[in-house]
């Protein structure tokens, strides 16, 4: 599966290598990838797997799940199709209380003891996942754990994660994107260590114009 959704994203260019000319992350730092899945929903074919994938993964890991709920914004769509296929109810969780209305944060209706899995895009450092998981954990629900469609795999991400008791299981992931990309011709083999040191630390840049 993590091949076939590598290749899926990659042909869609939802996640687009370029580590001879690095894009600029608005932190600041330099990476050889930038990752837009919501082109995902754009091509049907890629669509079609990848929320299939989410509904078999979590059937799979998950089967006691009784609502989905999605990021805000881009794991919305996500969250939304998968129950569908399942069909389960499913919400969404902003990033912040709305400032009129009901003033809600989560939207959908959930209930104490509910278990929940949460639909993200993709998970970085981390940060925007756990505080969607606190966020339903405080109005009592059970958060089983996290699906997210990429993972970068960072050690700052992985650790913040275990911290929090987050469980995130990932349809592919930073280092197969690499593997595939390099046998596919995307990037140059040499490239694989390239990326890999990006992964390892954002910070340091020593990857930049470096040749193996």
């Amino acid at each position: 599966m993590k091949r076939k959704i590598a290749e899926a994203l990659l042909g869609i260019e939802a996640v687009f290598l370029r580590p001879e000319e690095p894009f600029t992350w608005a932190s600041g730092i330099k990476s050889p990838v930038y990752c837009d899945n919501r082109l995902i929903l754009t091509s049907p074919e890629a669509r079609n797997l990848v929320e299939n994938a989410i509904a078999e993964t979590v059937k799979a890991k998950y089967p006691e799940a009784e609502v989905l709920m999605g990021t805000s914004t881009a794991g919305i769509a996500h969250a939304a199709i998968a129950a569908h296929i399942l069909n389960m109810p499913m919400g969404y969780v902003r990033s912040g209380a709305k400032d009129h209305g009901r003033n809600n944060r989560i939207e959908g209706r959930i209930s104490e003891g509910q278990k929940v899995v949460v639909i993200e895009d993709l998970i970085s450092t981390g940060g925007s996942a756990i505080d969607v998981v606190e966020a339903l954990r405080e109005a009592g629900t059970e958060v089983l754990g996290v699906i997210s469609i990429f993972t970068y795999g960072m050690k700052k991400g992985i650790e913040r994660l275990e911290a929090a008791n987050v469980e995130n299981t990932s349809l592919t992931d930073f280092d197969t994107i690499a593997q595939v990309a390099a046998e596919t011709g995307y990037i140059e083999e040499k490239d694989i260590a390239r990326l890999i040191a990006f992964r390892n630390n954002p910070q340091d840049e020593s990857w930049i114009g470096k040749e193996e």
